[in-house]
């Protein structure tokens, strides 16, 4: 699965497909309108000219959400904890019909902290 900004400056390729996609309705991933794929962080490759991405990291600080700074798109966090082994992409970067068929999971990241489907 591959997936790139509006701009191309920033892509990803997964060696290792998702078994769900997440709908998060967090404060951050609403706004976004992503739709995360989870996978194991060797699995992933970025490609991205270094300065090409800026990074937002909110409280309690533990994902860096990288966002293509030339067309603005959201393409994917990083883990910032130590132990991290698991990064999202951002599958709203890929072509639709690469992710058609996909299960959407709903997670509600601003109250309950659970899946709710």
């Amino acid at each position: 699965m591959k997936g790139s900004c509006h701009c191309g400056a920033v892509s990803f390729e997964l060696a290792q497909l998702p078994k769900k996609l997440v709908d998060c309705n967090c404060t951050i991933c609403r706004r976004h309108g992503a739709l995360w794929g989870h996978v194991p962080i060797e699995t992933v490759t970025i490609t991205a000219e270094e300065g090409s991405t800026t990074s937002y990291v909110r409280e309690p600080k533990t994902l860096a959400i990288k966002t293509c700074k030339n067309c603005g798109c959201t393409t994917h966090w990083e883990s910032l904890e130590a132990d991290g082994k698991v990064m999202g992409v951002n599958t709203r970067m890929c072509e639709p019909d690469d992710i058609k068929d996909f299960r959407i999971r709903r997670f509600d990241g601003l109250d309950k902290w659970e899946f709710i489907d």
